[in-house]
């Protein structure tokens, strides 16, 4: 480590001196704000828009973890396609080492870090792979670069250098007439949506002297419960 740098130091005043908070809220989060079936819609649809108001970059943007067929987890930034009350989409290759770490061990956990916003989503749940129809509807929604892109991707493979990525690339420009073309670019066998169907879903909010306030809906059978948690 950088002698230079004094990581234990480092802390961010989550609350200010505004007992409100930086974010706005005039009061603090609480289990009773988990409302509807399923509990955790209505509160995540309220903060996702307000992280595009607030013009947070890649308000959509989520760590997404996994384990894979050895147990060790990894986790990476990818972009939420879809919400419903089902759960939380992601588009990536099948392929790819979180589609493997899927195809092993079926569930994961996603995390919408609005840090700046003093608020987080936490998700996790069972992982399923979206219908084709849905997936071929994202796709149709896609910029034509990054359905070339997509096409040209061994997802997760190594190889040789930037060069022959980008020639790589070049060539299945041609193959579908340019990047300015109407030909149909197709969904790649190897590619497509799942959906996390959430079991547990927690909602944090940064207070001042670290004392935040954690509240979450926990899938119980049929039903859900609501609980606020320690920080």
């Amino acid at each position: 480590m950088n002698d230079e740098v004094d990581l234990p130091s480092m802390r961010v005043g989550y609350g200010a001196a505004d007992p409100t908070g930086k974010d706005g809220v005039a009061a603090n989060l609480d289990p009773s704000w988990l409302v509807g079936d399923p509990p955790w819609r209505s509160l995540f649809d309220a903060w996702l828009a307000d992280a595009i108001a607030a013009g947070v970059v890649e308000p959509n943007a989520m760590i997404v973890g996994t384990v894979d067929a050895d147990g060790r987890p990894a986790t990476r930034t990818v972009l939420c396609k879809g919400v419903s009350d089902a759960g939380i989409v992601f588009f990536t290759g099948y392929d790819s080492d979180k589609g493997r770490a899927i195809a092993a061990h079926p569930y994961a956990s996603a995390t919408f870090p609005w840090i700046a916003m003093e608020r987080q989503i936490h998700v996790r749940g069972r992982v399923v792979k979206v219908d084709p129809a849905e997936t071929q509807a994202y796709w149709n929604s896609r910029p034509r670069g990054s359905q070339l892109s997509a096409t040209t991707s061994d997802q997760s493979r190594p190889i040789a250098s930037r060069d022959a990525l980008e020639a790589a690339a070049a060539a299945v420009s041609d193959e579908f007439g340019g990047p300015l073309s109407s030909t149909t670019v197709p969904v790649p066998e190897q590619w497509g949506g799942y959906r996390i169907e959430p079991d547990v879903v927690e909602f944090w909010q940064g207070r001042a002297d670290r004392l935040h306030n954690r509240a979450r809906a926990i899938r119980d059978g049929d039903s859900w419960r609501v609980e606020r948690l320690q920080p």
